[in-house]
């Protein structure tokens, strides 16, 4: 692959690493744009060499936020296993139903970019209390949501929701010792990136009961693997990697429609949208 990088001027590096390696290869390089995550992309060493780095964050945040209120309201009103008595014509007689309402609940939400700022709004709608933790706070408060510390957000959220990418900041970072801080009855949300939760040690919350349940839409190594035992977990709720595609290939388009712009943009000179260089 690498000898065909060395003419290039534009990379959309969806499933490489690109790295001081790749950088040296690629002598013509000028811009890289990524999708929402650039976990794949050392931002540092583009700087270094002088090219340009741009992710695609917020396009898809209206499929993800909806993506998320569909996980929260599957899991709280036990739709699965409601789907799964209806098919399996039990007796409607001794069905026990435990469902409970979103309203008056307190979400917590890690992270308040695009995705963050929808989720908080669709839970304000449904009448629940929104708690938000961001590194940088800076006018990242809408309505009447509360900013707080990610500890507090931990201890108070009855719903955690991951909205951060991944790094090194953030790698692992819910992991036994949050776990152990959060509510017993608190179910974990993830629709950014697998790495950013310890997924061995929330199965290990989920077995003893240290925490409610999850649904998640991404894992540390993607697919998922056959045996996981996620997979076989009553109290969690799987989708694979489809948060931001609710539509067949309609959110490609307008993904792709965003990565010919900000190209253009480029070759006028002129500075990519969500632009992640320090220049």
């Amino acid at each position: 692959m690498m000898k065909h990088l060395e003419d290039c001027e534009v990379l959309i590096p969806e499933h490489i690493q690109v790295d001081e390696e790749l950088l040296a290869t690629a002598k013509e390089l000028k811009f890289i744009q990524t999708g929402a995550g650039f976990d794949n992309v050392d931002v540092d060493a583009c700087t270094k060499f002088g090219v340009r780095v741009a992710n695609a964050a917020g396009v898809n945040a209206q499929a993800v936020a909806e993506h998320v209120m569909a996980l929260m309201l599957a899991y709280f009103k036990n739709i699965p296993q409601l789907d799964a008595f209806m098919k399996n014509r039990e007796d409607e007689n001794r069905l026990s139903y435990a469902g409970s309402e979103l309203e008056g609940k307190t979400i917590g939400i890690i992270g308040m970019g695009a995705v963050g700022k929808k989720v908080a709004a669709f839970c304000q709608a449904f009448g629940m209390k929104v708690f938000a933790y961001a590194r940088n706070t800076a006018g990242t408060a809408p309505g009447s949501v509360k900013m707080c510390s990610f500890d507090t957000l931990v201890r108070e959220a009855d719903i955690i929701s991951v909205h951060v990418s991944l790094n090194q900041q953030t790698k692992k970072l819910i992991d036994a010792a949050t776990f152990k801080k959060m509510k017993k009855n608190a179910v974990v949300i993830n629709t950014a990136r697998g790495g950013i939760l310890a997924e061995q040690d929330l199965i290990e919350a989920l077995k003893t009961g240290e925490i409610a349940g999850a649904c998640l839409d991404v894992f540390e190594e993607e697919p998922l693997a056959k045996d996981s035992v996620l997979r076989d977990m009553q109290n969690v709720i799987l989708t694979p990697h489809t948060a931001g595609m609710p539509d067949g290939y309609k959110i490609h388009q307008k993904r792709y429609a965003f990565f010919v712009a900000n190209i253009e943009r480029i070759v006028k000179g002129e500075q990519p949208q969500n632009n992640l260089n320090a220049f």
